[in-house]
């Protein structure tokens, strides 16, 4: 596939495809996906395949990229397993998703907070889970007494129902454009399509993750805790609710 389904509409929830190549009975790839598979601090989706032609339920328990590849680890049922070929109805896990993408827009306003008030902080790192989140910093002599002024500020931007867009563009066009790139290691040199992540108004930067399409939609963001992770490098903790 070109782009996965989730590449350009983060809300699909259902698809229809078929089953291009199966290993070991239970790795599988497929024409078209809307699972997102782990990467760039998100975990993967979780889910079934339902195959069409006698209704039999496949649970994913795991998705990866491999050389490229999105791989789909499924359950096999009674000694049965999809077979190339088969044509299948893909169901993500709509609530975890939807809590993972609330999460990651959240995180690129905390990106972009801690940014405008701390000009030389670079990303070094985030994890994003169901429960909480975290997000790593470089960043040099960090006043933490900011950081519920930060939290306000960020919650301030989201009660304003500010619109959310992805859009891809050339690399080349990007890469004229440093303030884009937060993350300390900058991105892949093979990536020649860059996915961006537009908060209207406030922030544009790369990133392949899901995403909603509204900051109203996050509810509001929750501190959770700070740690000093060495001299430079700091960690936030937070959470989405309600």
């Amino acid at each position: 596939m070109d782009h996965p389904l989730y590449f350009t509409d983060c809300y699909c929830k259902e698809f229809t495809t078929q089953v291009i190549s199966v290993k070991d009975s239970k790795y599988v790839v497929l024409k078209d996906t809307a699972f997102y598979p782990s990467g760039g601090g998100q975990p993967h989706d979780v889910g079934k395949l339902i195959r069409l032609s006698d209704g039999k339920v496949f649970p994913v328990v795991f998705v990866g990229k491999f050389e490229g590849t999105i791989s789909h680890e499924i359950i096999p049922q009674e000694n049965d397993t999809l077979k190339e070929g088969d044509t299948v109805q893909g169901s993500i896990d709509w609530e975890r998703r939807y809590k993972l993408m609330r999460m990651h827009t959240s995180a690129h306003i905390l990106d972009y907070i801690f940014m405008k008030n701390n000009p030389l902080v670079k990303v070094t790192g985030n994890q994003l889970e169901v429960e909480k989140s975290r997000i790593d910093f470089n960043v040099k002599d960090f006043d933490k007494t900011q950081l519920p002024l930060y939290i306000e500020e960020a919650n301030d931007l989201i009660q304003k129902e500010v619109p959310v867009h992805i859009k891809v563009l050339p690399r080349e066009k990007v890469i004229l454009h440093q303030d884009m790139i937060k993350l300390e290691k900058g991105f892949d040199e093979n990536i020649k399509e860059v996915r961006l992540l537009e908060i209207e108004g406030y922030d544009t930067q790369p990133c392949g993750g899901t995403h909603v399409k509204n900051t109203r939609e996050i509810g509001k963001i929750t501190f959770l805790k700070f740690e000093n992770k060495g001299a430079e490098n700091k960690r936030l903790y937070f959470n989405v609710e309600p």
